[in-house]
């Protein structure tokens, strides 16, 4: 069921809307807001609506579906299910008490209002290395890496060559190779796939690269290896193991940076405060399958609704879809030249054109 974003009045002076996040009968997340969608360039004081009064009389002034809903560290990122004004975000802070203890503050803000404050120098985790950062080096490594700001030692790592130590077991881990190394694995290709399917079963896994993605197109470097092949198969990977990242890094000294970089950066995420009011709304929220309302009426129009439907069938399927939203997708694939019409007015009837199963 899709989640819903609900906009009510309150006629409380200090904070006259409620704004909250719904699915299937459960509120997953809501605040007392000073503002029903922030202005660019500002960002708005909200508290943390702790129980709802039964008995408060709230106004319903904005109802729209929640096309995504996740955690990015102390953030509640937002997407809504509209063509405008969609993309929000909580940042919820605590903060010390002079005399003990912490206090929360929860601040809503648009992408307007972000993409007006100039963040050119800032980064949402920071990426130094913490002294007590831990680096497993395997114990196959020849000539390994290094990681000065860390603590690394070597041993055999059940998979990969490099991985971040958390609670005493590897949580992030990248499979290190040269161009030789992966053209050599090319020979036994279903045994590569093996490899990365164990490494896709990590919370974090990267296979990087020393050696810059159009090397696999030259043939002074792939020898009698086909290109079209190579690069066939190098786009056949992220899509076998979505859960790996794949990293043309260039060289041994970038490639060695970027782990560093990226080892880094999941270890302060790792520390990061994981704020429940943050996580648990993420946690709870159940993603629904098929994408957005528009993706949902495109596929229902090309694949679920009979030939010759009329459009009164399209808002009976879905009613939470505004006419106008209706009547731009449906003309979109007209002039696609998806569907066609007979007729005029409400009795008008569309048909799919031959193409139609291609979409």
């Amino acid at each position: 069921m899709t989640a819903t974003w609900l906009v009510q009045r309150t006629g409380n002076a200090r904070f006259p809307f409620r704004v909250a996040i719904e699915q299937d009968g459960r509120v997953l997340f809501a605040v007392r807001a000073k503002a029903a969608w922030p202005g660019a360039g500002t960002q708005v004081f909200c508290l943390r609506e702790r129980d709802l009064d039964a008995a408060e009389l709230l106004e319903e002034i904005e109802r729209v579906p929640v096309a995504h809903l996740t955690r990015l560290g102390r953030k509640l990122s937002v997407t809504l299910d509209r063509a405008q004004r969609k993309r929000c975000e909580f940042l919820i802070l605590e903060k010390p008490r002079r005399d003990g203890g912490t206090y929360e503050q929860v601040f809503f803000r648009t992408e307007a209002a972000v993409r007006a404050h100039k963040t050119s120098k800032y980064a949402e985790l920071s990426a130094r290395a913490a002294a007590d950062m831990r680096i497993v080096i395997d114990s196959a490594e020849r000539y390994p890496w290094s990681f000065p700001d860390a603590e690394a030692s070597r041993r055999k790592l059940p998979v990969g060559d490099y991985a971040l130590i958390h609670d005493e077991r590897p949580f992030a881990i990248v499979e290190r190779k040269t161009l030789d190394n992966l053209l050599g694995d090319f020979s036994q290709l279903k045994g590569l796939h093996q490899q990365l399917a164990e490494l896709a079963a990590w919370p974090h896994a990267a296979l990087v690269i020393e050696a810059q993605y159009a090397d696999f197109g030259n043939p002074a470097k792939i020898g009698q290896w086909p290109a079209a092949h190579l690069l066939r198969v190098m786009g056949e990977l992220p899509a076998l193991f979505p859960n790996v990242q794949c990293i043309f890094a260039g060289n041994r000294k970038l490639a060695n940076v970027w782990a560093q970089r990226w080892f880094a950066a999941v270890h302060a995420a790792l520390r990061q405060p994981r704020l429940p009011q943050v996580a648990e709304a993420a946690a709870r929220y159940d993603a629904p399958s098929g994408g957005g309302l528009d993706a949902r009426i495109r596929h229902a129009i090309l694949h679920e609704l009979p030939d010759g439907f009329e459009i009164a069938l399209l808002r009976k399927r879905f009613p939470d879809a505004q006419p106008e939203r209706i009547k731009r997708i449906v003309d979109q694939l007209r002039n696609e030249g998806r569907l066609r019409a007979e007729g005029k007015g409400r009795g008008t009837r569309w048909w799919r054109g031959a193409d139609f199963s291609a979409s």
